[in-house]
């Protein structure tokens, strides 16, 4: 498979890179949905809705580059090792298998690694390695009601070592009015994190991961607003 059925990039010249890991619900050549599936299509189980919109935003308005992913996470995701975890080829979803994945072969899990982890992954390593990147920031959004629990958090800012920078961002999402926590409603410290960690300390660049409510991405007036927000905290904290 070539390797643009994985990534898309975003041309730029910022000190800033922006990643979405869950950009798609994309099946790349090759691939489909089982019809026992067909439940999961439009759902947070198969992309965060609303991240790939806020990315190629936020990509225009910093002139930065971004890197997508064109797959659904549910082929395999970009946000896992690819060794060590129960959920880089998630088994169920909504009490229900996913059957995309059950009884996945080793051959295919090193199909999905090959022609779809590795290349996103690579193309991101391309992009900082520049040596005038000095920020990886990471765009996700998270799902309002979380198996029957409903979240009223509007912004989460993960971190796993950049505390002081996660402290100031929240702040700046606090002063906009936003309802928003420090590695909420996942932890950056708990390994959810891992595409942007990995990529900003091999490079020796602090990071963050934002996950954002998809129900007010759904909103182009908020996320126009949540664009400024965002990038006008960048500018003030790394100008070019």
């Amino acid at each position: 498979m070539n390797p643009v059925e994985a990534v898309e990039t975003i041309p730029g010249d910022g000190p800033i890179l922006l990643t979405c890991e869950h950009a798609s619900e994309r099946m790349p050549p090759g691939y489909s949905w089982p019809a026992e599936d067909h439940r999961l299509i439009g759902t947070h189980w198969a992309y965060d809705l609303g991240a790939a919109n806020l990315t190629r935003k936020l990509a225009k308005r910093l002139k930065a580059e971004a890197v997508l992913s064109r797959f659904s996470r549910l082929l395999i995701d970009p946000n896992r090792p690819e060794e060590g975890s129960d959920t880089l080829f998630r088994k169920d979803a909504e009490g229900a298998p996913v059957f995309l994945n059950v009884g996945i072969s080793a051959s295919e899990r090193a199909r999905r690694i090959r022609e779809l982890h590795r290349p996103y992954h690579t193309a991101v390593a391309t992009a900082a390695g520049r040596e005038d990147l000095r920020f990886l920031l990471s765009i996700h959004s998270f799902t309002p009601l979380y198996e029957g629990e409903k979240r009223t958090l509007e912004v989460g800012v993960l971190f796993d070592l950049d505390e002081a920078l996660a402290s100031a961002f929240l702040m700046a999402f606090r002063e906009d009015g936003l309802v928003t926590e420090l590695n909420e409603p996942y932890s950056g410290k708990g390994g959810l994190m891992y595409c942007v960690d990995r990529h900003a300390r091999t490079a020796g660049r602090p990071c963050i991961e934002l996950e954002i409510r998809q129900d007010l991405l759904a909103e182009e007036g908020f996320v126009d607003r949540i664009t400024e927000v965002i990038a006008r905290f960048c500018e003030r904290t790394f100008p070019r």
